[in-house]
């Protein structure tokens, strides 16, 4: 007869009995078990997806499943493989709208210093720290971390008014020992952001450098700067300023993802178009480019020449400090599908190394390079800029302001010297003995 061969329950009866069978499937059993984790949610009006820790945070806080979650069955999670993944990724949105809260404080000084060679100005003044508009790609997310708050949602929703900021500038630029500089408006954060329209900040500003006709700047991406054409326009027809316009996209729906709060970019275009028409200087930014989602440089470009500006400059997208981890939940939020051959082609960008790669690293800060970029991605972008500008007739020649008004004015104000050896005049009822 052949021989039987013993059962499938034969055979685990006598696995079981092994010892070291029972210890092994213990240690699995004791070991972590894997979990679905979700894809970021998206908020209602919000850029980013999340509130990171800090750099600075002393706890460290993760998403573990410890069965009390209830499961959502039309949700998709991490890993799958969904073709339509993309175009229903708004099935996460988040229906509660966060406040915005803001925090008034008193400035001790106004006016920053800018050591970088890769800036166009020396000078700059922000009278608010974080930004309502909620631009996701927002290299100053990372300054949130100073205050103690998430470079994520708290940048967005934590806002600080620099309530006496006027005043403050107003005294440092009368200083004898001021030495004038290009100063530029709302480099770091919007100074028009939506809590403008209440606190009239960035007005107060413009109002103390028209009064000393000192030469400014300044960039938004809000139409909110058509309120103060009046003063720019005199100060411009003196040429003493100049206007940017940032335009990412001409895309509505990218742009509502990338910069919620901000003005639609056809808005930006009719803007442009009335401060144009003021006689305002107008540049246009296309910045920052980023790969495979704001590919429409040349359209902008076009679109905003067009309206009436005069000047065009462009940068990469820099992912610095937290930054870096607050944007790829943006991509997964909303691009899952092409989030990493977004993220290897900012990193080809700045031609981060392998072993760099593997790090986390995407952004190099070296200066000439975290702007523009480097290597052969980095050219192509360049020359597609060059190309168009010159086509299109932009100027490439940096505004020279006049500061001749700053000095007539600052003369009034500094006090007269005295003449040294000049005789005063004798106190009534004081003897003269010489």
């Amino acid at each position: 007869m052949p021989a039987r061969h013993p059962s499938t329950n034969t055979l685990k009866a006598a696995a079981l009995e092994d010892p070291q069978v029972l210890q092994r499937c213990a240690d699995e059993l004791d070991g972590p078990v894997p979990v679905r984790v979700p894809l970021p949610v998206a908020r209602k009006g919000r850029g980013a997806v999340g509130a990171p820790r800090h750099r600075f945070a002393s706890d460290v806080r993760e998403w573990a499943d410890d069965g009390w979650t209830p499961a959502t069955a039309a949700a998709p999670v991490a890993g799958d493989a969904d073709q339509h993944l993309e175009e229903g990724a708004w099935w996460q949105q988040d229906a509660e709208s966060l406040p915005t809260q803001v925090h008034e404080e008193q400035a001790r000084s106004a006016i920053q210093k800018n050591d970088s060679p890769d800036i166009f100005f020396d000078h700059s003044v922000n009278p608010y720290r974080g930004c309502e508009h909620g631009c996701i790609y927002c290299y100053a997310r990372p300054y949130h971390s100073y205050l103690n708050l998430s470079p994520g949602l708290d940048f967005e929703t934590q806002l600080f008014a620099k309530t006496n900021i006027a005043q403050v500038l107003k005294a440092e630029i009368s200083r004898p020992r001021y030495q004038p500089a290009s100063l530029n408006i709302g480099s770091a954060t919007d100074c028009y952001q939506p809590i403008e329209r209440e606190l009239g900040l960035t007005r107060q500003l413009i109002e103390v450098l028209s009064e000393a006709e000192h030469p400014f700047s300044l960039i938004t991406k809000s139409s909110a700067v058509e309120r103060d054409i009046d003063l720019i326009a005199a100060a411009a027809r003196k040429n003493a300023a100049a206007v940017y316009i940032t335009i990412t996209s001409l895309d509505p729906q990218l742009t509502r993802l990338l910069e919620p709060r901000a003005a639609a970019p056809h808005r930006r275009l009719r803007t442009i178009r009335r401060l144009a028409e003021a006689g305002i200087p107008v540049g246009v930014s296309v910045a920052p480019h980023i790969p495979f989602l704001t590919e429409d440089m040349e359209e902008v470009l076009a679109a905003a020449r067009e309206a009436g500006a005069s000047t065009a400059f462009y940068t990469v997208l820099r992912l610095p400090w937290e930054l870096n981890g607050v944007f790829q939940q943006w991509l997964q939020a909303h691009y899952p599908q092409r989030a990493a051959r977004v993220m290897q082609r900012v990193r080809d960008l700045h031609q981060i190394s392998e072993a760099d790669r593997l790090r986390g690293k995407s952004y190099d800060s070296q200066s000439f390079s975290r702007m523009k970029g480097q290597g052969l991605w980095a050219d192509l972008v360049r020359q597609r800029f060059v190309r168009a500008c010159a086509q299109l007739g932009y100027g490439r020649e940096r505004l020279e302001m006049d500061w001749r008004g700053f000095e007539a004015w600052r003369a009034r104000q500094l006090p007269v010297p005295r003449q040294a050896g000049a005789a005063q005049a004798p106190h009534p009822g004081q003897g003269n003995l010489f």
